[in-house]
């Protein structure tokens, strides 16, 4: 080979390597610090960008996204002398490539570091109690403590999220107690709830029943009261018809003995004839061990005797001699009215049409006009049967 063909091919190799020293390109998201004889010369952006061969050089390639660390878990002494253990998440991104390279030598490490003490230094204020329910106050705190001091680093902490804090094996236990026994008693008050619910809703049921119960007696007693008011009514009607009845009767059977002993002029055997046969009835009785005879039984033989002898006009003391005046003997009752009622018919008596609304209101009750007061009763008693005039139209 002969010594110029060896020259082109150095130098074409040179530029080869030339070229590739001074042409770069840089990724989306992401920034390259470029040193120029050991110095920071600029920050290249994403795209196609030059150098100067072998005067500058990429110090740091920077990701420029959000980026997320997940630290070990640290353990942390609360107020109360408790030795937990807590996770951390930082979610941070970086806003200036050059202070993230010549600001810290690795700020991933300084974070942690930061994290770690800052989250000893609040959660030691805090019982463990307060640490378990105040996370959201621990990740603002350790927020504002990291993302302050990493400014000058080129970095911004996002959001900083605890992600566990466990306590020690004896707290956990007795953690477990105190929420299964807070748990039992939130399930027996809610039992107790229930059953205090279901006896007032069966309690309201039961008043309702009975007040219903109470309503329906209660008319029932009205509709019976008022039954057994006309009842009554129309049972006191009849009894008066019927004694009314009773009363014409007797004072018409009254009024035709009398007479029948006026017309039939009885003498003094008969008399004492009817006087005998009333003496036995007088002994009768199983109580009666003594017997007197009334002094008046002998006069009443001597009327017996006297008319045993005959007076030549009765053959027997137990015929009834003809009138002394000679005149016509007696004539025969008329029975055939006896028995007539004069009151008008039970369907036309006003009692029978009284209804169960008007017998409520109406008060007390009022005597029918349609029979006789009783004044009107006690005469035709005496007197016989009552006039035509007396008896009330129908």
């Amino acid at each position: 080979m002969s010594p110029a063909l060896i020259a082109l091919i150095v130098l074409v190799a040179l530029f080869v390597v030339v070229a590739a020293k001074a042409v770069t390109i840089v990724p989306q998201a992401q920034a390259k610090v470029v040193e120029r004889l050991g110095r920071y010369s600029r920050t290249l952006s994403p795209g196609l960008s030059f150098l100067v061969p072998f005067v500058d050089r990429v110090r740091a390639t920077i990701d420029l996204r959000e980026q997320v660390i997940s630290f070990p878990p640290q353990p942390v002494i609360t107020s109360d002398n408790l030795q937990v253990g807590i996770d951390t998440v930082v979610y941070f991104q970086v806003t200036e490539p050059r202070l993230a390279t010549y600001g810290i030598a690795n700020y991933i490490q300084g974070m942690e570091q930061l994290t770690t003490t800052t989250l000893r230094n609040v959660v030691g204020g805090l019982n463990l109690e307060g640490a378990l329910t105040g996370r959201d106050g621990i990740n603002s705190q350790l927020r504002e403590v990291l993302d302050g001091t990493t400014g000058p680093w080129g970095l911004r902490v996002a959001r900083v999220e605890i992600k566990a804090i466990d306590p020690p094996p004896s707290i956990r236990d007795s953690m477990e107690k105190q929420m299964r026994a807070d748990r039992d008693k939130r399930a027996i008050i809610l039992q107790a709830e229930g059953a205090r619910q279901s006896a007032i809703t069966t309690a309201e049921g039961q008043k309702a029943s009975a007040i219903l119960s109470a309503e329906g007696r209660k008319q029932a007693a009205i509709l019976e009261a008022e039954a057994e008011r006309q009842s009554r009514i129309l049972r006191a009607e009849g009894e008066r018809a019927a004694l009314y009845l009773q009363a014409q009767g007797q004072a018409k059977s009254i009024e035709t003995v009398f007479q029948a002993i006026h017309d039939g002029k009885p003498d003094q055997g008969l008399l004492a004839y009817q006087y005998l046969q009333t003496l036995p009835q007088i002994a009768q009785g199983d109580a009666n061990k003594m017997w007197i005879v009334p002094s008046e039984f002998s006069k009443a033989l001597e009327g017996l005797s006297r008319l045993g002898g005959g007076d030549g006009e009765s053959s027997s003391f137990l015929d009834v001699p003809a009138p002394a005046d000679g005149g016509a003997p007696a004539q025969p009752i008329d029975t055939s009215s006896w028995f007539e009622s004069r009151l008008p018919p039970a369907a036309a008596q006003p009692e029978a049409r009284i209804e169960l609304s008007s017998i409520a209101d109406a008060g007390p009750v009022v005597p029918s006009p349609q029979l006789p007061p009783t004044a009107d009763l006690a005469r035709v008693a005496e007197n016989g049967v009552a006039r035509q005039d007396e008896v009330p139209p129908a």
